[in-house]
């Protein structure tokens, strides 16, 4: 039996929102992804957010987000992939629920996120670069904040989710 809340974080492209969706619906419980739930609040995108107000205002909104949502119960969250650069973020998850560490290797995350427009930190010349540089920049925050790590790699969906309840079930025994 899994109880309280369940926070995913790790780098984008890793699974956070697919698993956590399947997860989520797996435990019968509600899902919450705090990048959608900012785009839902604002109305715009989070590159349109970075665009105007820059990270920092993109962090601030994402904080108060990560603080609001962690207060439900029973609740999957994917988190954003630089919201472990908040120490209160970290603070908040560990606090709030057990923290999954989803990972994948650089390359893995270079092709899923190879196509996607929407991520305004691989707007550069060398994506593939930058996913290396934000892995070694947030990997040791992931493993910080994270109760478990579960690596995506290659495995199917519903392989990963049934993974993640049967870590989940045996945390703190």
């Amino acid at each position: 039996m899994v109880s309280g809340n369940i926070f995913l974080v790790g780098p984008m492209g890793a699974g956070k929102s697919t698993v956590g969706r399947q997860l989520a619906k797996a435990l019968g419980r509600s899902f919450f992804d705090s990048d959608k739930e900012i785009e839902k609040r604002t109305g715009v995108s989070i590159s349109w957010i970075f665009e105007m107000e820059g990270e920092e205002g993109f962090r601030a909104r994402e904080h108060k987000v990560i603080d609001e949502l962690s207060q439900l119960k029973d609740i999957v969250l994917a988190t954003g992939g630089g919201a472990v650069l908040s120490e209160n973020n970290r603070r908040l998850l560990r606090a709030r629920g057990n923290v999954i560490y989803l990972s994948a290797s650089a390359e893995q995350l270079s092709r899923r996120t190879s196509k996607d427009k929407s991520r305004p930190l691989l707007q550069t010349e060398n994506p593939k670069q930058k996913i290396v540089s934000l892995l070694a920049e947030r990997g040791p925050l992931y493993e910080s904040v994270a109760d478990i790590e579960l690596r995506t790699g290659e495995q199917s969906i519903s392989h990963a989710v049934t993974q993640a309840i049967s870590l989940l079930e045996n945390v703190g025994k």
